[in-house]
Formats: C-alpha cells, structure tokens, sequence
C-alpha cells in the first residue's frame, strides 16, 4: 500500500484441507474483504487529507499533508485470488505459471521491456558464481566491501564502483537473488547471497505455537 503501482496476487493455501464449494466461496469472500479494506483505506485518506487542509493552521502540517497525498497517489492492483494445495506439485506449478504470466503483462508491469545494461548480467552471473564457490560459507553473508573487492578481481569487472553496485544490489534483491536490508543500518554492510538460509532461520524461529513449544521445555 505503500509502494507505488503495487501489484499484488492474493495466495489462498491448505485447499486440500476444504470442500470445492468451500474453496470457492471462501475465495470471493477474501476478495470482497480486500475491496473493501481498500475502499476503507482511500476514505480515510480523503478524510484526514481534508482535516489537516480545514485546520486553522495548515501550514504546519504541511509534511503530514504531502505523505498523506503520496500515500493517495500510490495505486493498488489486486489480481483475481488463486487456491492452491501445497502438498501438490501441479499446483505450485499451476502458481508459477499465473506468476509468469502476469510478470511479462506490459499493463501491469510496463518496465517488463526495459533491457538492462549488460554489467547487470555480469554481476548477477560473478555472484552466482561466488555463492556457489568452495570457499563460501554455508550463510552465505559476505560484507559489502568484501563482495566489491571479490567482484573488482574479475577482469571484465575491475572498474565497477560501489555506487553502481548499490544499484545492481537493489535490483537483485528486487528479483530475489540476494538480500540486502539497507534500509536497516545494522545490516547495511552486509549482504546474504543465500537468500535460503534466511528462510531456514526464520522457520525455526517463527512457527506456530513457538511460545507453547519454549514453555514445554524444562
């Protein structure tokens, strides 16, 4: 809701634990929510967007005002809901597909036809390539300027700079070949080329009923 043209694709899981009849209504009434949490989140917008302009000092709310309008202007895309039994491969397969072919929509994704400059490719090809290495830690964090470094040793590679690496480090978090929390200033030096062993480090760390599993240890 905060990202601009965000598109989203709602996931329904556990289809194997419900009826067919089941499955289908329980998937209009999620989309009937959504639409109405979206049509909620645009009315109050509207409202406090119109208090703060009929407040008898406007001026200074000035910064309030201007977030509150970039959060209006930020467009929502919701796609049609897809059901899915985890516990089969055609299904997942069936979801791959959906999000295949809604990732090459030129509607929905209008940047879809833009070619990125060839350095990108080469970069994502040397980090595979150091990810996959011996040498790599099972983690797969390496620090920023050590990932630089490794990547300046690489003939072709020799002139790429921090700041252009930046770049392409963004836009492979994006696609979900690395992660890297900038945002986060503890994290911002370093970036996890494994992006799986954070998955298995979550998993054994957010579960379900994880209080009740401590508490049962003496």
């Amino acid at each position: 809701m905060r990202v601009p043209n965000s598109v989203v694709l709602p996931v329904g899981t556990h289809v194997d634990c419900c009826k067919e009849e089941e499955v289908e209504e329980k998937s209009h009434d999620i989309m009937a929510k959504i639409t109405a949490m979206l049509a909620e989140r645009k009315s109050n917008l509207t409202h406090f967007i119109n208090n703060l302009e009929g407040s008898e000092e406007p001026k200074f709310y000035v910064d309030q005002w201007e977030r509150l309008k970039e959060m209006e202007s930020c467009t929502l895309s919701i796609l049609n809901l897809v059901a899915v039994n985890c516990t089969d491969r055609r299904d997942i397969k069936k979801l791959e597909a959906t999000i295949l072919e809604h990732v090459k929509n030129e509607e929905l994704f209008p940047e879809v036809v833009r070619v990125l400059p060839p350095v990108y490719r080469q970069v994502e090809a040397a980090i595979v390539d150091i990810a996959q290495s011996e040498e790599m830690a099972d983690h797969g964090m390496m620090d920023l300027e050590h990932l630089l470094s490794r990547l300046s040793q690489r003939k072709h590679l020799a002139h790429l700079g921090r700041e252009l690496l930046q770049d392409i480090l963004r836009y492979l978090h994006r696609i979900g070949l690395v992660v890297w929390y900038e945002e986060i200033n503890h994290l911002e030096s370093t970036v996890f080329l494994q992006p799986t062993f954070l998955i298995t480090m979550f998993k054994l760390l957010v579960r379900y009923r994880l209080v009740q599993q401590l508490e049962s240890i003496s």
